[in-house]
C-alpha cells in the first residue's frame, strides 16, 4: 500500500447485476450451473454462490429495466473454472449459448454468456498458467 493510500483492500465482497426479473434471472443463472445461496423476493435480490467463499454474484432487480439491457454499459465480470471449454459445452447442453466460441487467453481459455439484461460472464481456466490458478 502506498504511503498517501489510505485503506487497504482485503479481497472481494459482492458482485452486483442488474436485472429485470428475478425468478427469470435465476432461471438463466440456475441453467448455467450457479449455484443460489440465498433468495429474498421481497427485497428483489438473490445471491449466487462463487466457489466456497461466502461473498458472491448478488442479482438485483431494478424496476422498469424489463427484457433490455440496462442504458449503462454492460457489467463484464470473469470467474475461475477448472476447464472453460469443458463449461462451453456443459452451457450449450443448458441451452445457454456463449457469446462467442472459447477463445484462448495468456492463461488458458474463456468463454463468455450474457443474460438476459446485457451482463457478461467469463468462465476462464489456468490450464496454460496452473501455478497460479486455484486447485479445485
Amino acid at each position: 500500500m502506498s504511503d498517501d493510500q489510505s485503506y487497504e483492500l482485503l479481497g472481494f465482497d459482492n458482485l452486483l447485476l442488474p436485472v429485470g426479473d428475478l425468478a427469470e434471472a435465476l432461471s438463466f443463472y440456475e441453467r448455467a450451473g450457479f449455484a443460489v445461496g440465498f433468495r429474498f423476493d421481497e427485497g428483489g435480490i438473490a445471491q449466487l454462490k462463487v466457489g466456497g467463499e461466502m461473498p458472491g454474484i448478488l442479482l438485483r432487480q431494478e424496476e422498469g429495466l424489463g427484457h433490455r439491457p440496462p442504458p449503462w454499459p454492460p457489467t463484464r465480470a470473469w470467474l475461475e473454472v477448472a476447464d472453460a471449454r469443458a463449461a462451453a459445452r456443459t452451457l450449450a447442453d443448458a441451452g445457454i449459448v456463449p457469446i462467442d466460441p472459447p477463445f484462448s487467453t495468456a492463461t488458458g481459455w474463456t468463454v463468455e454468456i450474457a443474460d438476459p439484461w446485457g451482463n457478461v460472464l467469463g468462465l476462464t481456466d489456468y490450464t496454460k498458467r496452473p501455478e497460479i490458478g486455484r486447485r479445485p
